[in-house]
């Protein structure tokens, strides 16, 4: 997970009840598989009085950044996200490495032909 970041920062008041999912995503950066993913990803935790709700503010390895409610987001949705969008910018780097154009833009035409090796399904099949 934290091989698509290059900061984490997770923010809560220690005495909040509401910092399960800060704790949880705490404790998945901290795991040796993550450290190692990316050894160069900066996790902060800044604890005490912090005046909003449990957050959890990632920074992708592209500069964007994304703050999560920990209140209302459950880990496994914000590490969802952040391997879906790894995975969107480990795919732009490889057409952008290959030359390619990105966005990839596929004219109308080409989307409705059917690819080759399949043959196009008929009325009766479509019916059932």
């Amino acid at each position: 997970m934290l091989k698509f970041l290059s900061r984490v920062k997770v923010e809560f008041n220690a005495l909040d009840p509401r910092t399960a999912s800060c704790m949880e995503f705490l404790a998945q950066c901290n795991s040796r598989k993550a450290k190692e993913s990316n050894p160069a990803c900066e996790v902060l935790v800044k604890r005490g009085n912090v005046e909003h709700p449990p957050q959890i503010t990632v920074t992708f390895v592209n500069g964007v950044e994304e703050a999560f409610d920990a209140t209302s987001t459950p880990v496994h949705s914000i590490t969802k996200m952040i391997l879906e969008k790894g995975q969107f910018l480990e795919t732009e780097q490889m057409f952008r490495e290959a030359g390619e154009q990105w966005p990839v833009i596929i004219p109308d035409e080409e989307l409705s032909q059917h690819a080759p090796g399949t043959k196009p399904r008929k009325a009766e099949e479509k019916k059932q």
